[in-house]
């Protein structure tokens, strides 16, 4: 299986990277600066028995993203998992910032499959990465919650125009996971707190969780499943 993941070099894309590896497979790990953090998940995913293909590139950057979708013959698994943002009220947020939010979390998704659809065989898979805050209010992320509302969107749009290809395309919206974005946000100690206090299954995510139901949706198993938004929240979203 051929895998190509963004922003793979760190917290949930790593885990989906060391997830998908399969021995004679291929695993695309993208960053953007931690060559260090990349060449890691590289070593991990040898050791797994797949080839690893390590690739600096900006996925606001259209010839980075050719790049990606050149790295391989045949992409089998396309995940869109990079995500650039502001945290900011929307009174705060500028219209740069508005503008890469929306570059590096949202564009990407449209773009680079569409970059890759001609080395997608029947039986491939898409898949994006959203979060609650696509659904509802979270502090400081009119940004991210609006690009993350357009991917789910996408979801749907990309899932019927692709299915004539034999193409799948869904997207994992995920609760409050334990991950390096967590530092970004106001007062994290209390978001925290106040998310294992209310989440029925009694914790954060990890991001393994997230990595799971990827894997899963990647499956022979899931062969019926396209268009769909499969949340995955320790129970977060049901209270």
């Amino acid at each position: 299986m051929n895998v190509l993941v963004t922003g793979s070099s760190r917290g949930i894309g790593r885990a989906i990277a060391l997830r998908l590896a399969r021995p004679g497979g291929k695993v695309v790990i993208n960053y953007l600066q931690n060559e260090a953090a990349a060449a890691e998940v590289a070593a991990e995913v040898t050791a797994k028995g797949a080839e690893a293909i390590v690739i600096q590139a900006n996925v606001r950057d259209r010839k980075d993203l050719k790049r990606l979708s050149e790295a391989m013959d045949q992409v089998d698994v396309l995940v869109h998992n990079a995500a650039i943002g502001v945290l900011k009220p929307m009174e705060k947020i500028r219209p740069n910032q508005w503008d890469l939010t929306m570059e590096s979390s949202l564009r990407p998704f449209w773009q680079l499959t569409q970059m890759c659809l001609d080395r997608m065989p029947e039986g491939s898979s898409v898949l994006g990465l959203s979060s609650l805050g696509s659904r509802s209010y979270v502090p400081g992320y009119a940004a991210m919650g609006a690009a993350k509302g357009g991917l789910e969107a996408l979801t749907r749009q990309l899932a019927v125009e692709l299915a004539a290809r034999g193409i799948r395309v869904n997207t994992v919206c995920g609760g409050l996971v334990d991950t390096d974005a967590l530092n970004y946000f106001h007062e994290k100690e209390k978001v925290i707190e106040t998310a294992r206090a209310i989440t029925p299954m009694g914790r954060l995510g990890t991001p393994d969780d997230i990595a799971k139901v990827i894997e899963l949706l990647t499956l022979p198993q899931a062969a019926w499943i396209t268009g769909q938004i499969i949340v995955a929240d320790g129970g977060l979203s049901l209270v």
